[in-house]
């Protein structure tokens, strides 16, 4: 009986590994081959690699791409740690409605974010026309078209994907904890100094190389708002792979796998991060 439960659990997980190995581990290693192949495909060598980091625009568009990430995940955990806070403190059928909210704002991102920006905040967006009518050259403090807009479309979508993460975060700080640190005297801040934040800690460090991964490969929302103006390394690889001016599919390629790899780097450095506070903690 034992036996044909395994084979059925193992035939009810094959659809699975087809969809996953066809849909992400052949493409990927169909790219990392490619990245290696130069002179139309005839030999490997590690000239793509090469120009990459030797090309200064490249390594420009590989700063900007860890900057915004950076900035912006720092931007939306630090909004997220009290909304969520906020959310566990409504009734249940708040956080439920604020949950789902939440979840739909995640998802709402690319060329649909772009055009919603560029509909409130653009050149002759609602809120600019408006404060112009009011006597307020907004575009003289804030221009979406530069780094503060795409700063501020990507910190749209992190700050609900942060409060989903962070959200179960809290349910791990026991109201017994609470309890006990007020009878012994402590104030809410000590509590929340000494108790409450080395607790979720780790789990902060955790959805903070979350958020860089997510925003580090976002492509459609930066390519709505500026185009090829600004130099991120996720437009760099698809003019590559579309020919804006000319197909280079291969050194497209090496872009992409230098680009997974930075962002398994932060997620590494991040997870070291976590394992020390860990540490610390004990």
């Amino acid at each position: 009986m034992k036996q044909k439960i395994a084979w059925f659990a193992v035939a009810a997980l094959l659809p699975f590994v087809v969809l996953v190995s066809a849909f992400e581990l052949v493409p990927l290693i169909r790219m990392v081959i490619d990245s290696f192949q130069y002179d139309g495909g005839q030999t490997y060598s590690l000239n793509h690699y090469v120009s990459a980091f030797s090309n200064a625009y490249y390594r420009k568009g590989m700063i900007n791409s860890l900057l915004i990430s950076l900035y912006s995940s720092l931007i939306g955990i630090v909004i997220a740690l009290f909304s969520s806070y906020s959310i566990t403190k409504m009734p249940k059928k708040i956080q439920t409605a604020m949950i789902t909210f939440s979840n739909m704002t995640s998802n709402f991102s690319g060329i649909p974010l772009a055009f919603g920006y560029i509909i409130l905040l653009g050149t002759s967006g609602i809120i600019t026309l408006l404060a112009q009518e009011a006597g307020w050259n907004i575009q003289s403090s804030f221009d979406l078209y530069s780094w503060s807009g795409l700063i501020a479309s990507y910190v749209y979508f992190q700050v609900p994907l942060a409060i989903l993460l962070l959200y179960p975060t809290y349910a791990g700080i026991q109201r017994s904890w609470r309890e006990s640190a007020a009878l012994l005297g402590a104030s809410p801040l000590q509590f929340w100094r000494y108790i409450g934040i080395p607790v979720i800690l780790p789990s902060i460090a955790g959805k903070f190389s979350i958020l860089i991964a997510n925003a580090m490969g976002a492509y459609a929302t930066a390519y709505a708002l500026v185009g090829g103006s600004y130099n991120l390394l996720p437009i760099r690889i698809g003019a590559l792979m579309s020919g804006d001016v000319v197909s280079q599919p291969h050194l497209g390629s090496a872009l992409a796998v230098i680009l997974g790899l930075m962002m398994i780097g932060a997620m590494w450095i991040n997870e070291r991060m976590m394992r020390r506070v860990r540490r610390d903690l004990r």
